[in-house]
């Protein structure tokens, strides 16, 4: 899930080894931010990008619908790709059990990738430690069934948004450590700097051991469109973060 995040997020579709997409979906992976930094947006842009690919649907987990569809999420919002985005709205952790449950129940192709926006809010309703890991079992198990429907050399992915708080208490602590053991792959966002009118912030994405850790810079203006340009750091010449940020503009 790590790539189809870095895809989305490079602009170019390019993969780490410059081959290309492979039906491997990779590891779970898990999407970290505080409130309003973006991740509903990527998560949409990941559904977007999986829908291209021509591998099967796209499941889409939230507990309301989005209230208006992100802009500038690097792909064209395509009337085609978006057919194949099932939006689903479990309003309780108990409902979202019942609906991972049936989920071998319900007719049609295995979808090719499994988003869940909000875990926290599911999270919030029973904080216990076990009801947590059922509900990450359930994931799993879930993106597994949909991995074996869709036969030989063919995964479902999942990707998990979760939101994070500067002030976290022991319960917040032993959710991110249980959550972290399952998914190896994450993304971080974090808030940094940004221009007028504008918010800003810091995206590291480290794919849980299958290829580098990798920066980018991912600004919001004051319309909801979302700019991505890689960190300068990375950029290999110090003058060229700024070129690329112009270029990475949708």
């Amino acid at each position: 899930m790590a790539e189809t995040l870095r895809r989305v997020l490079t602009r170019d579709g390019a993969a780490w080894s410059g081959e290309e997409n492979t039906a491997a979906a990779g590891p779970p992976l898990l999407l970290l931010g505080a409130p309003g930094s973006g991740k509903t947006a990527l998560l949409f842009a990941a559904a977007l990008e999986a829908a291209g690919e021509g591998q099967g649907p796209v499941l889409f987990l939230t507990r309301r619908p989005l209230q208006s569809l992100p802009r500038g999420t690097g792909t064209t919002l395509d009337p085609m790709r978006l057919q194949k985005i099932r939006f689903q709205y479990p309003p309780s952790t108990r409902e979202l059990f019942r609906f991972l449950c049936s989920a071998h129940e319900a007719p049609g192709p295995a979808p090719s990738l499994l988003l869940l926006d909000g875990l926290e809010e599911y999270l919030a309703e029973d904080p216990e430690p076990q009801e947590a890991a059922y509900l990450i079992a359930l994931l799993l198990d879930t993106a597994a069934h949909f991995s074996h429907r869709l036969g030989p050399g063919r995964d479902c992915g999942l990707m998990v948004a979760l939101q994070t708080q500067e002030e976290a208490d022991s319960g917040d602590v032993l959710h991110l450590a249980l959550l972290q053991r399952y998914f190896p792959a994450q993304c971080w966002l974090q808030p940094d700097a940004p221009g007028p009118g504008e918010h800003g912030l810091r995206a590291c994405l480290d794919p849980g051991g299958l290829g580098p850790r990798t920066e980018w810079w991912v600004t919001f203006r004051s319309d909801g469109e979302m700019m991505i340009a890689p960190w300068p750091t990375q950029a290999g010449d110090p003058s060229s973060g700024k070129g690329s940020s112009s270029g990475g503009q949708p």
